[in-house]
């Protein structure tokens, strides 16, 4: 029997359980913490690692590109209507991604009858300055 995707809404209550269980090996390997959840929005924090940079020292767009996708599709599970996979995401890399932490904004922009879309926001803990941009659209089930 192949496994099931939760049914459950993900809130602060539930996000470990759930995460541990839908995520692959790699994006836990990540370790990122969540420090709001709610309907239509998360905020994640992601902590710099050498195994995550460039020879420069900036984080790797693979790695925030795998981020935003979690954190979207989190965001994305919040509420009634989820969905269940990433038809598109576009990102803008802003500036070099330099930083001990990172901070990831995912929200909502529109829960649609089909599909669902939202923009992320990723800066560097120390200021606000936004290192990367990105939408995403995903279908609804």
């Amino acid at each position: 029997m192949k496994p099931k995707l939760p049914e459950d809404k993900i809130t602060m209550e539930n996000i470990e359980k759930i995460y541990n269980y839908v995520f692959a090996p790699y994006v836990k390997q990540l370790m990122l913490s969540f420090l709001s959840i709610e309907e239509g929005k998360v905020v994640a924090r992601l902590e710099n690692s050498k195994d995550y940079q460039f020879v420069t020292g900036a984080l790797s767009g693979q790695i925030l590109m795998s981020v935003i996708d979690t954190v979207m599709s989190i965001a994305m599970n919040t509420s009634t209507k989820s969905q269940r996979g990433t038809l598109s995401q576009n990102n803008n890399f802003i500036r070099p991604a330099f930083g001990d932490y990172f901070i990831i904004e995912s929200e909502v922009q529109r829960f649609g009858s089909s599909i669902a879309i939202g923009e992320t926001k990723v800066y560097s803990e120390d200021n606000r300055d936004v290192l990367c941009h990105a939408t995403s659209t995903y279908p609804l089930k």
